[in-house]
């Protein structure tokens, strides 16, 4: 994980979960619903509503270490981790200010919530 740091974020250290999108967060458009019905623009199909968001990777030692400081099992920290990489593939970003990190905090409360409620 260190090395994936150092080769693409610059950053000489590990870290507990990486993001790799496929692409912009933005999705195109196009004139009318009924052509996006038919039309595959990049990795988004209009006719599935499937997109392909990117890879996420988990050091699942620094999962492993970090749950009982976050007071979780490992399995909430890994669910955690996924979230918040997931968050990253879709436009959030917490090192960009305190308000981001705080939208991004709220962000995974909610949809760890939700996954708790869901099984």
């Amino acid at each position: 994980m260190k090395e994936l740091n150092h080769k693409y974020r610059g950053i000489d250290r590990t870290t507990d979960v990486l993001s790799f999108p496929q692409h912009s967060a933005k999705v195109p458009k196009c004139q009318s619903a009924k052509a996006n019905e038919k039309k595959v623009y990049g990795l988004w199909d209009y006719g599935t509503k499937e997109l392909l968001l990117g890879d996420v990777v988990i050091n699942l030692q620094a999962g492993k270490r970090q749950a009982p400081e976050h007071r979780l099992s490992f399995n909430e920290e890994l669910r955690l981790l996924l979230v918040h990489g997931i968050l990253h593939l879709i436009g959030y970003d917490h090192e960009r200010s305190k308000y981001a990190e705080r939208k991004m905090r709220i962000k995974e409360r909610e949809l760890l919530e939700y996954m708790a409620k869901s099984s």
